[in-house]
């Protein structure tokens, strides 16, 4: 496997978030499951970490920004749960970036945030893990979910999760999780895509497997009629960085495009106005 190829795995699958019922997961067994030595699993996880450290301090430099993660509605001690896909699961995920944002401002306030998202995942999947969500005990929750709902199968095909199935799921999420833990929510939608990129990578042509933007918009409108604070990535996205904005697969984001999503998430929630014990 090239180096690439394996910087990419590491990225976006994390074995230890599905395969926690075999009990604890060491970096030597998960090494083992990239067929790396520990050594150089560590090493290509450190190097995600850097990045991603590096992004938050880049946004923290621009004028102004800093005071905004300053009024984050998060209280000290507060823990904020991520539900999502590969764009959060990412480890250079604007949830990611957040983590880093919070470190480097706000170290002494002790927010926990947890990463329960799961690339590949769809609305339904997510839905079925609801009993383990509400065990984090999350003040506050996070949720970019949809991406893969809307997956076709075919050009042609049926989406993997159809649109009132989605809208039914991202709902019962929603209310089922609010009512166990009083936590806050917030959802962001899901990024909008290069289709130029998705229809020419191969790896999507060998699966005869697309995504278009306009499933990617309607599942947005759904997002932005919800009465909880959204943050819309299609302006975000579409608007900035044409396709610096992803990777070369038209699908994911890149650095700058989580980059940019997590400014937005800042920007947005530093309006909001929370109680703090």
């Amino acid at each position: 496997m090239n180096t690439e190829m394996t910087e990419r795995l590491l990225r976006f699958q994390h074995p230890e978030k599905v395969l926690g019922y075999l009990g604890g997961l060491d970096d030597d067994r998960l090494a083992t499951l990239f067929g790396l030595d520990t050594a150089t699993y560590r090493r290509v996880r450190r190097f995600h970490e850097e990045q991603a450290r590096g992004a938050a301090a880049e946004l923290l430099d621009a004028p102004g920004f800093a005071e905004k993660v300053d009024r984050l509605p998060f209280a000290p001690g507060q823990r904020v749960l991520a539900v999502g896909e590969s764009t959060t699961d990412d480890l250079l995920s604007w949830f990611e970036i957040l983590r880093h944002l919070l470190d480097l401002r706000r170290p002494a306030d002790g927010i926990t945030l947890i990463n329960v998202a799961v690339t590949g995942q769809t609305t339904t999947q997510a839905l079925a893990a609801l009993p383990g969500l509400s065990l984090h005990r999350p003040d506050w929750v996070l949720c970019m979910l949809g991406g893969n709902d809307a997956q076709r199968l075919a050009a042609d095909g049926p989406t993997l999760v159809s649109l009132a199935e989605t809208e039914r799921n991202l709902h019962t999420l929603r209310d089922l999780l609010v009512r166990r833990t009083a936590a806050r929510w917030a959802w962001i939608t899901p990024a909008p895509l290069d289709e130029e990129r998705v229809a020419a990578y191969p790896h999507f042509q060998r699966a005869a497997i697309s995504w278009a933007n306009r499933d990617i918009d309607a599942i947005g409108k759904i997002l932005n009629a919800q009465p909880d604070l959204t943050v819309d990535s299609g302006p975000v996205i579409s608007r900035q960085g044409g396709e610096r904005f992803h990777l070369d697969d038209g699908l994911h984001l890149s650095l700058a495009g989580q980059q940019a999503l997590a400014a937005a998430l800042v920007e947005a929630l530093a309006d909001t106005r929370a109680d703090r014990p």
